[in-house]
């Protein structure tokens, strides 16, 4: 990726280049395309007038696309055979920026899966797989390649497909190396029984699956829940649940329950939109965005890649169209708010999902610098609150003829900056008190300070928040503009 689309990106999206190991099942998507337009002679059959083959990369390649579709790096470990759909397969993945280190096993076949579409209706699979037990001499090398490619990983995504990859042994020894190394782990399930999975930090079924793993139904929300957190207290994961039409649910260990509902427009093909669930929260994670913030961008991703036909992708620039109407800002953003109104106010962005983010300082005499650091950190968030000094606090830090402009006009000025969404006064020496009243997800501070330096940097990193340091444009401060009036 471009300096350029990394610096774009980068303060929206913080998992731009974050490197990922997928592991699972790979498998060759081929699509055999025509129309239909009359009934064979021969049997009581449609005849399908062929127009066109395609072939994509499915499963836990699928994952490893979309991982970097969406600016981040994937190393994938899978199974193949020593055949043409393998070295097909690899080259898609190859081709697309994906690492690929499969493993190549000639007593089976590469799985591949192909679909026979009549338009957008599908007549009929194809599947091509052997699902004998793995050889320990297979489960040595993908242990062995994964545990590598663990080295340096921002987050591990298990992609299980049940074919075969991902035995006990494999689940176990990898799953062990990932927590002695500290890589947060993310699994897709397809085992009836989720005790294997114990030890991940995030698991993510649909309904069916959880179901089938915990024996309860899950048809209404509140099923749904019961069911959750029986096989979060089961395996010692967060469960993601994918509700189909209804959107994502996130079921915490511990703490209350997020909902997101569908973004999609319309519903074209659902085919490979748990994979793209996967690869956008794994980034996520991998960024460091809290779980409320992950879950919101994973459900707006699985909204455009179920709009597309087949096995499919989303991009950057999908994603942020997608998530757009969600970040327009309401009429009264921007307004002052006591630190009661601010508190509610966050919680209710809290649980929309939306990142919140806080920025402090005087802003005496708005100049081109302050415009600057307050659009940067909007950017590092979905809602942003600026504390302010009160009068009082200016007077203390700068001397007895600042500020310049009082509280009230300041906060009207910096309110109309498009991006703040709320303004707060505080006025004791430093911004702490607030900080940890509000526990933002993003502080953001100007790069002048180091991480270390920056008050309240430890709340907000305590309660999975990250700290934003925004460079400073030179040539610009408010005590020079009051020299120069004075000259």
């Amino acid at each position: 990726m471009s300096d350029h689309l990394t610096c774009h990106w980068a303060g929206r999206f913080p998992f731009i280049d974050a490197p990922i190991l997928v592991l699972g099942d790979v498998m060759l998507d081929g699509y055999v395309i025509g129309d239909v337009r009359r009934i064979s002679p021969e049997a009581p059959v449609p005849v399908l007038r062929h127009s066109q083959d395609r072939e994509s990369a499915g499963g836990a390649a699928n994952v490893a696309l979309n991982i970097v579709s969406l600016g981040g790096k994937a190393t994938l470990v899978g199974l193949v055979g020593d055949d043409a759909e393998g070295r097909r397969l690899a080259r898609i993945a190859s081709t697309a920026g994906v690492v690929c280190d499969l493993v190549t096993d000639a007593g089976r076949p590469t799985i591949a899966k192909t679909r026979v579409m009549a338009g957008a209706h599908q007549m009929i699979r194809i599947d091509r797989e052997v699902l004998s037990p793995l050889s320990p001499e297979v489960e040595d090398r993908l242990i062995a390649r994964a545990v590598a490619g663990l080295r340096g990983a921002r987050a591990l995504a298990v992609s299980d497909y049940a074919k075969g990859v991902l035995s006990d042994r494999v689940l176990a020894e990898v799953l062990a190396a990932a927590k002695a190394l500290a890589v947060p782990i993310l699994i897709d399930p397809k085992r009836a029984d989720f005790s294997a999975y114990a030890g991940a930090d995030v698991i993510k079924p649909n309904r069916g699956e959880l179901s089938a793993a915990t024996g309860l139904p899950c048809g209404t929300d509140a099923e749904a829940e019961v069911a959750a957190r029986r096989a979060g207290a089961a395996t010692g994961a967060d469960i993601l649940l994918t509700r189909s039409e209804q959107g994502i649910a996130y079921y915490p260990r511990n703490g209350e329950a997020l909902t997101a509902p569908t973004q999609a427009a319309e519903v074209f093909d659902v085919s490979g939109a748990g994979d793209t669930v996967l690869a956008a929260y794994a980034l996520a994670v991998a960024g460091g965005l809290p779980a409320a913030q992950a879950m919101r961008l994973a459900n707006a991703a699985a909204g455009v890649v179920v709009s597309k036909a087949g096995t499919a992708v989303v991009t950057l620039d999908e994603l942020e169209a997608a998530m757009e109407p969600l970040d327009h800002r309401p009429e009264a953003a921007g307004r002052l708010l006591s630190w009661d109104e601010a508190a509610r106010l966050r919680d209710g962005w809290r649980r929309q999902g939306l990142t919140v983010g806080l920025t402090n300082g005087c802003f005496d005499l708005l100049h081109p610098g302050h415009v600057a650091i307050l659009r940067e950190a909007a950017a590092a968030c979905d809602r942003l609150i600026v504390a302010l000094n009160t009068d009082e606090s200016v007077s203390r830090l700068k001397g007895p003829t600042r500020p310049v402009q009082a509280e009230t006009a300041r906060a009207e000025v910096v309110g109309a900056i498009r991006g703040v969404d709320a303004v707060v006064l505080f006025g004791e020496p430093t911004p702490l008190e607030l900080i940890q009243a509000l526990v933002p997800d993003v502080l953001i501070k100007g790069a002048d300070y180091t991480e270390e330096q920056i008050v309240g940097g430890d709340v907000v990193k305590a309660a999975g928040g990250r700290i934003v340091r925004v460079p400073l444009r030179d040539g610009h401060s408010t005590t020079r503009l009051v020299e120069r009036s004075k000259a």
